[in-house]
């Protein structure tokens, strides 16, 4: 049985780890590589680190930070947030990320899905949806730019449309959830699971343990983001893993 995965988000912004809700209201937390040496130590799977400064703004990829984050982990790193060019995907990798994330890049030219996932590896390619419901329509459409942008793309076609193009796993953030601690959008994260043989991430609902529970119990989704919860130390990564454990969920413990 595949073990699931619990992955805490670094959002940066101009260098520092901040967390909003609903993707507004930003506080700052902390330190990326402080943050990242603790998540580290304290049996995180993966860490995913999103520069949303870049995103919205543009200025370079913040290499010197990637980097002594990178070198202070024993985990993968995912690294996302304006990412546009092979080159700018060849320079994280050379900097310690184990893979990147793209969203608007990928929803602006599809093409560099498929260029990016036979040039460095279908495993190293991450797709992050931010998901936006639209009650008028009842569907699910993609938005971009750290979440201020609503494309028409819906988000049903676009995680087919990047499975064939040659993506390796998927990011899915409820935007409605994010922040909110309710717990995850599982009807939604169902529906996507339905249409792509790939992992799916998790993100946006956690607000403690059994949430975890019941995402992994309710739905075929690999890995669960967490962030707030943890940054906050409202729980810890251990604190998840052992109720999953004890829930029968099968957890990696390093």
């Amino acid at each position: 049985m595949i073990k699931k995965r619990i992955i805490p988000c670094l959002d940066v912004k101009d260098g520092r780890v901040v967390k909003g809700i609903q993707f507004k209201g930003l506080r700052d937390i902390g330190d990326p590589v402080a943050l990242a040496m603790y998540y580290n130590d304290s049996g995180a799977d993966e860490l995913v680190f999103l520069d949303i400064s870049k995103t919205e703004r543009g200025h370079d990829l913040t290499l010197d930070i990637i980097q002594q984050t990178a070198s202070q982990l024993f985990i993968p790193l995912t690294v996302g947030g304006g990412i546009s060019t092979l080159e700018d995907i060849s320079q994280l990798l050379k900097h310690g990320a184990d893979k990147v994330s793209l969203n608007s890049a990928a929803l602006k030219n599809p093409e560099l899905i498929r260029q990016a996932s036979e040039k460095f590896g279908r495993q190293c390619i991450c797709i992050a949806i931010d998901s936006q419901y639209d009650a008028e329509t009842d569907d699910y459409y993609c938005c971009t730019h750290g979440g201020k942008k609503r494309t028409n793309k819906r988000v049903y076609d676009w995680v087919q449309e990047v499975e064939a193009l040659g993506a390796g796993e998927l990011l899915v953030t409820s935007m409605a959830y994010d922040g909110m601690k309710n717990g995850f959008d599982l009807d939604h994260l169902n529906g996507i699971a339905q249409k792509v043989n790939i992992p799916i991430i998790a993100s946006g609902g956690g607000g403690n343990a059994d949430h975890f529970v019941e995402l992994f119990n309710e739905t075929p989704v690999s890995a669960g983001l967490a962030a707030s919860i943890l940054h906050d130390k409202e729980t810890t990564v251990t604190e998840i893993k052992m109720t999953l454990d004890q829930g029968g969920i099968p957890v990696r413990w390093h």
